[in-house]
């Protein structure tokens, strides 16, 4: 029987083996580590990496947590229960180098207890936001999901990526955070014809697929030149990325709202940005284009 503290010990080595080759890629920064606990239950441990070669500030954080839902959650969930268990891995990097893309992951596992019976899901997701759309590396980094997505369900990849088009989708701006990738959330048996079994093994198939496609995504990008007007360019980009996490995210709801470790859920926050008032991207500049493409429904696969 799959039980939580099988879970979170996985996470945790899964969280070790990521900043293991995070350091090394970066070739410069080493982690800084922080455990720490949680006043209602449970802790984590947050990592953070700043002023590296390749990454200008990123975390690695895991949390293991429990207690009781406030109950704004509570209302949120349509429970009167209280009780309940989280754990989970969560990923954010902001890179020196324009060219190279922010991206994000989170694999996570929820249980809370209903009357007699456990109320139990798997969520998660990568996603990637580059300042400038390659296209060749945004299909190269949707493939790779589908290929992850096809060994544990053949319907997985383009369910989640249309949940992921729609849910980092920054409304008030009418564009989407990035290129997507892929976005579940509460997935059991019974809504994947998969084991609990078979369900962490996928979550942790996520989790272990983020540095090849990371490594992928740097390889070329982190050594093309920039220049002054695409650093501020990736300062507008962060801006929106900002206002989606504090706005929208559900995770950084979550974490506020049941109390968590205020620096570890704003590790996402770029170190620095900037919102230019009524900004306009020149005409056919590689600007627009990126922006022409921060839509919902693209075939990333097929490009």
């Amino acid at each position: 029987m799959l039980d939580k503290s099988t879970i979170a010990t996985e996470y945790q080595q899964i969280q070790n083996q990521i900043c293991q080759s995070l350091q090394t890629l970066d070739g410069v920064a080493t982690f800084e580590e922080e455990n720490w606990v949680r006043t209602g239950g449970g802790g984590g441990c947050t990592r953070v990496i700043q002023n590296g070669n390749l990454i200008e500030k990123g975390g690695v954080n895991f949390s293991a947590v429990h207690g009781k839902l406030p109950e704004a959650i509570k209302k949120s969930f349509n429970t009167q229960n209280e009780d309940f268990f989280a754990t989970g891995i969560s990923i954010v990097l902001h890179p020196h180098n324009p060219w190279v893309p922010i991206i994000h992951m989170n694999i996570r596992y929820f249980e809370m207890k209903n009357g007699e019976q456990d109320l139990r899901w798997f969520g998660g997701g990568i996603d990637v936001t580059p300042h400038y759309v390659i296209n060749e590396d945004a299909s190269n980094f949707h493939k790779h999901l589908q290929m992850v997505c096809n060994v544990h369900q053949q319907t997985f990849y383009n369910k989640f990526k249309a949940w992921a088009d729609d849910y980092f989708y920054i409304k008030h701006r009418h564009e989407t955070r990035g290129i997507g990738g892929i976005f579940y959330d509460r997935i059991t048996p019974e809504n994947t014809d998969l084991s609990w079994d078979q369900i962490f093994e996928f979550s942790k198939a996520i989790g272990n697929s983020f540095i090849p496609i990371y490594q992928n995504l740097v390889k070329q990008t982190r050594n093309l030149p920039f220049n002054t007007e695409q650093k501020q360019w990736q300062y507008q980009r962060r801006s929106r990325y900002a206002e989606f996490n504090l706005v929208y995210d559900s995770g950084t709801k979550f974490g506020l709202e049941t109390d968590g470790r205020i620096e570890s859920i704003l590790m996402s926050m770029p170190p620095m940005a900037s919102w230019v008032y009524n900004y306009q991207a020149e005409e056919n500049s590689d600007e627009e284009q990126t922006l022409r493409l921060l839509k919902k429904g693209i075939d990333w696969v097929g490009v």
